[in-house]
């Protein structure tokens, strides 16, 4: 059976994907909340190697994104003595229980997935590699590898999460309670910012203009540089809405308040009857200052050799463990042979 929450704390499992440079949409709409949450919860903090080879990736480019991906984690403030840090693919049980999970899902459900099928579209019919389609069969294996009761999740992983709980629901239905089912964790503000370039899409660290995204190891006169250029309307007005022809500059005032922690009320009054160039510098300002600190951390921690490999190996060491002992269960729920020389 799931460990109960009154023989533990409420554990949490997160991962980010090291498909290139973490953006400012990455920091506010994860990282700023993980480090809050690692005093409160048992946190297991992931990156998610192998949910980043379902495109094509240059080897050397992965490994280099993938201590820099860790080194920003460390860099932000999540500690290794307070929540756990490692690399999906350390940890072979991901890959064994998205297998076993694979078979229990019906191709129904995959097919409901809306994200395989804008990034699909992205891409040539021939060239949409079968690893994209079951990527949501993974991510519930790494969530219910660890008995996870909360899960940090955007706007755009909310149908990976229904997915994730049926089959935790499906799997107890028919092997007996063995899955804790999951519920999501979704921030207050921060949790999805757009593209500077267009409003109208999440900011991602994948795409190549050079106006799209801040990125967190920005120098800071390209930061300014980016603000200054985002797109806006034709309007005067500065207020937080959903209207769609105003995305601009609600993506800007998101931004601010992420980074300052103002409420909506007190941006409104401070930006009363100014312009958008106004609005841009303050914005530029402000990120900037709130990326000094972690930046000149993570040259701290680059710096010293082999600290982030330790911290990797440590942090995989811990997950093994925990991650071991849902997957036995597993194995056994389901009717594999006991291996005598299995770990």
């Amino acid at each position: 059976m799931p460990e109960t929450t009154s023989t533990r704390p409420l554990r949490i499992l997160s991962g980010i994907q090291p498909s290139g440079q973490l953006t400012i949409g990455n920091y506010l709409g994860a990282l700023k909340q993980w480090v809050q949450l690692q005093d409160d919860y048992e946190c297991y903090y992931c990156i998610v190697d192998m949910h980043a080879i379902t495109v094509p990736r240059e080897p050397a480019e992965l490994r280099a994104s993938t201590r820099m991906t860790a080194a920003l984690y460390l860099a932000c403030g999540i500690r290794p003595e307070r929540a756990t840090i490692f690399v999906q693919s350390h940890v072979s049980a991901h890959a064994e229980l998205a297998w076993i999970l694979g078979c229990l899902t019906p191709m129904g459900w995959l097919n409901r997935m809306t994200q395989f099928k804008d990034k699909a579209a992205k891409q040539q019919a021939e060239s949409v590699s079968a690893g994209l389609f079951t990527y949501p069969t993974l991510m519930a294996a790494d969530i219910l590898l660890y008995q996870a009761n909360l899960v940090p999740v955007g706007d755009d992983q909310r149908q990976h999460l229904e997915l994730t709980r049926d089959l935790a629901q499906r799997f107890n239905s028919q092997y007996g309670e063995t899955f804790t089912v999951p519920e999501g964790f979704f921030p207050k503000a921060g949790a999805r910012i757009m593209g500077l370039d267009n409003p109208l899409v999440k900011m991602s660290k994948s795409e190549t203009s050079d106006y799209h995204a801040v990125y967190m190891l920005d120098e800071p006169d390209q930061i300014k540089r980016k603000i200054m250029r985002a797109v806006t309307d034709s309007g005067n007005s500065i207020y937080f809405t959903d209207d769609p022809e105003k995305a601009g500059v609600n993506n800007l005032l998101t931004i601010y308040q992420a980074f300052t922690d103002e409420t909506k009320e007190a941006i409104e009054a401070r930006f009363a009857g100014k312009g958008y160039a106004e609005l841009k510098k303050a914005v530029a300002e402000v990120v900037v200052e709130g990326l000094r600190p972690i930046q000149a951390r993570y040259r701290e921690l680059t710096a010293e050799s082999d600290l982030i490999d330790q911290v990797l190996m440590q942090g995989a060491a811990k997950a093994r463990l925990v991650a071991n002992t849902t997957l036995n269960t597993v194995r056994e729920r389901i009717g594999f042979l006991a291996a005598a020389d299995r770990a």
